[in-house]
């Protein structure tokens, strides 16, 4: 029992089914009737509809229905809506165009969906699409964000005339122009944050059912908010309440986000198990990913730091752009709005003027990725404070030191909306800096020369607000015989929450975990649940399900109180045991449950604050100069997570999230042809994943100051990695260019764009290599 305490390295209790082949992932479940669906996409990025012509996909035997936009409108299906209230720049509500889940007469990115295929087996369904003929008549496109901004840009949509979807500013302009102006030093940086593919190692998948007689939608399939997706189907979609729809995800293989918005497919299939009576199945292809799934970040900003002349920091001015795609996703302005937020990092810095821009363009729509606008915001500040470090002949450790909020500053306000509640950045940083050995990185720099390569160092301090406030439910049922089940409105996409909650339970009741079952992802489950997602998880869920068990334990001790003839006051209740005070007088729970036959209790938590958590990153690079390939040599990261409930499921979801950064900053990119509009990355041959071979050894460290947000003192883990990974990455290639007289570069740093960064500075008479 002891193995299962919370703060115990715990081996996760899913593993052994999912290692032995016990896992029930979308493709795995299937149903005697259920018809199988291909989506016709758009093989255009901007296109008007002429004419749509199923006769020839429909006289194919097998078809059972090729459904259109004019059927979706006919039905009075609703549109996918941004649930995200955001302005103008003239203060008007931000620009929410229609995004019918089939297009009828315009598309507007290349996997636009025209059209679903029913048929009674996937083959078949395919074929099927290839008889359906759509006339087009292309329009011109805009992919990037410079070309969505220019004068001459194509109009996207006829309501946003200079295809500027929303605007946002935070801070004190008044005050940063004062700061500006007495500025010792002011540095300025103009940075990339490039479009990325989530990519999940289990490809989107839905089953659509319909119960004709209790008329009531089933969707099975990966999303990380049942009760939320729940609720914006019965609202926005189909019009009724949501008592008339299930969402249950099955096993899930990763998310980062890309299972967090309402898709097309997820409404078609429901939609068409209606009107045939039957269970729809859709499962994307790999290739269909990439230009059905919506993308994360793609982002530019204009930033400059202005200091005294001691190093201190005055003020912060960053003008930020993002590429909100065709459509703002349900959530599309969230990553960017996290990214104002957090600009601050963990620094005191006085004044603050941040602002971002959403545009639309002809390209998938974008959605929080993990993180969500923490690693965009960190690698803005952390790599202008290098390149400050560097003007300054400042140490980059010293000049960090010198501007970091201290342990006695809490409650901090940031300026721009956030209050910390707590941290120890100082301490967390050295503690990252002992565990990198930085004292010895000039030795490994001096050996590296000697055989031919660049080697460079990058340190970045992280924050990002994780758990924002919204409520989490849980349940704890207890039966005779020992069983007990613990129900949570949270949804595991391998994160190991059934160990965690396990460990939080099991131990404060006295229980068996193996006895114990874990109902997760089932909007039937609990009443009221929000998901996972934002690092939210052991927070809410993590808190409501302690709640349960006090609840569990007070009910517990009125019926220990009967049985011991004892006054319920005097009850007192240790592993497994009710005690009458003083006495050995005593009742096991399974004898508690027992006489009441059975036992369960409900809880509720919202926290009343988002958590912070934060760490350092110190990442050590070697760059080849002949080829400009990058290779990461060492990488070291200390992170305050708050309470650690399993070091072993910290140390994975940490390592996870810095290889997921990694692969951002030196190989991952969604491309478009910019004349075209056609994707260039439509692939794994075009689309770099990090492999084993790419990525070093990880240490990991922690420096936990608990946060009293929350009944267990945690504050997230799951996107820490990533957040802190992008700039110390980026940082540690910048250092190995600057020694050498070489630009900058931006993600992904790749063998040309740094191939080409050394050989600019050695033709312009910098360093040759030798």
């Amino acid at each position: 029992m002891a193995l299962f305490l919370p703060g115990e390295p715990v081996r996760r209790s899913e593993d052994e089914r999912l290692l032995t082949g016990g896992g029930l992932f979308l493709d795995d479940w299937d149903e005697p009737d259920m018809a199988r669906a291909v989506m016709i996409r758009s093989p255009h990025p901007h296109a008007r509809i002429i004419a749509v012509d199923v006769d020839r996909a429909m006289l194919l035997p097998g078809v059972l229905a090729v459904l259109t936009g004019a059927d979706y409108r006919a039905d009075g299906i609703g549109p996918i809506p941004c649930l995200d209230e955001c302005r103008r720049r003239d203060g008007s509500p931000m620009v929410v165009p229609p995004h019918p889940a089939l297009a009828s007469d315009r598309v507007r990115y290349m996997g636009d969906c025209t059209a679903m295929v029913i048929a009674e087996t996937a083959e078949i369904a395919e074929e099927a699409a290839d008889r359906v003929v759509i006339e087009y008549q292309p329009l011109t496109p805009v992919t990037g964000i410079e070309q969505a901004v220019a004068e001459d840009a194509t109009r996207i949509w006829d309501e946003c005339p200079n295809n500027e979807i929303f605007y946002a500013q935070e801070g004190n302009r008044q005050a940063v122009d004062e700061a500006f102006g007495k500025a010792a030093h002011i540095i300025h940086q103009a940075l990339v944050n490039q479009r990325v593919s989530a990519s999940t190692l289990e490809p989107r998948g839905y089953i659509g059912f319909y119960d004709a007689g209790e008329a009531r939608y089933t969707l099975r399939g990966g999303v990380q908010s049942p009760h939320g997706i729940r609720d914006q189907l019965a609202k926005y979609i189909f019009g009724v309440e949501p008592a008339r729809i299930r969402v249950v995800t099955g096993d899930i293989g990763g998310s980062f986000g890309l299972r967090g918005p309402l898709y097309p497919e997820l409404i078609c299939v429901l939609w068409a198990a209606r009107r045939l009576g039957r269970p729809v199945k859709w499962v994307a292809s790999r290739s269909e990913g990439f230009v059905g799934d919506d993308h994360g970040r793609d982002a530019v900003s204009e930033a400059s730091l202005a200091l005294d002349t001691s190093g201190r920091f005055l003020a912060l001015r960053v003008s930020a752009m993002v590429n909100l795609g065709a459509y703002p996703a349900i959530k599309g302005p969230r990553a960017p709005l996290n990214t104002l937020a957090l600009l601050s990092g963990v620094y005191d810095i006085p004044a603050l003027d941040v602002s971002v821009a959403g545009v639309c363009s002809n390209t998938n729509p974008t959605s929080p990725y993990r993180g969500a606008g923490g690693p965009e915001a960190a690698y803005i500040l952390e790599r202008l404070i290098d390149k400050a470090a560097r003007a300054l002949d400042i140490g980059r450790v010293a000049l960090r030191r010198r501007n970091l909020i201290g342990e006695d500053a809490f409650p901090h306000n940031t300026g721009v909306g956030l209050v910390y509640d707590c941290g120890a950045f100082e301490r967390t940083m050295d503690a990252a800096i002992e565990l990198a050995d930085m004292a010895g990185f000039d030795a490994r720099r001096e050996e590296a020369r000697r055989r031919g390569r660049l080697r460079g160092l990058g340190i970045s301090n992280a924050i990002e607000q994780t758990a924002r406030p919204s409520p989490e439910g849980a349940e704890i049922r207890l039966e005779p015989g020992g069983c007990a089940t613990i129900a949570v409105g949270t949804a595991g996409q391998g994160q190991g929450h059934a160990t965690i909650y396990r460990q939080l339970v099991c131990p404060a009741l006295g229980l068996d975990p193996a006895k114990v079952r874990i109902q997760d992802g089932d909007s039937d489950a609990v009443a009221t649940g929000m998901g996972t997602f934002n690092s939210r998880s052991a927070v809410t869920g993590g808190s409501a399900a302690i709640l349960a068990v006090e609840k569990i334990i007070e009910a517990g001790k009125i019926v220990a109180a009967s049985l011991l003839e004892a006054a319920v006051a005097d009850i007192e209740f240790d592993a497994g045991r009710f005690r009458v005070a003083g006495t050995d007088r005593v009742v096991t729970i399974e004898q508690v449950v027992a006489a009441a036959s059975g036992l369960s209790a409900d809880a509720l938590f919202t926290p009343s604050s988002p958590t912070f958590p934060n760490g350092t990153h110190v990442c050590e690079v070697e760059i080849d100069p002949e080829t400009g390939q990058v290779a990461i040599a060492r990488y070291a990261t200390v992170d305050d997570v708050g309470t650690v409930l399993n070091p072993l499921l910290l140390e994975g979801q940490i390592q996870g999230g810095v290889v997921q950064g990694i692969g951002q900053a030196v190989l991952e990119a969604i491309r478009f042809d910019p004349h075209s509009g056609q994707i260039l990355t439509g692939s794994f041959l075009d689309y770099a994943m990090p492999r084993a071979e790419d990525v070093c050894a990880i240490k990991t460290g922690s420096n936990a100051v608990p946060t009293a947000l929350n009944p267990l003192g945690v504050k997230g883990a799951g996107e820490a990695g990533t957040v802190g990974a992008l700039p110390a990455v980026m940082c540690a290639v910048s250092d190995a260019l600057a020694r050498h007289g070489a630009r900058d570069v931006d993600m992904p740093a790749t063998p040309e764009r740094i191939w080409c960064a050394l050989s600019e500075a050695q033709n312009a008479g910098g360093v040759k290599y030798e």
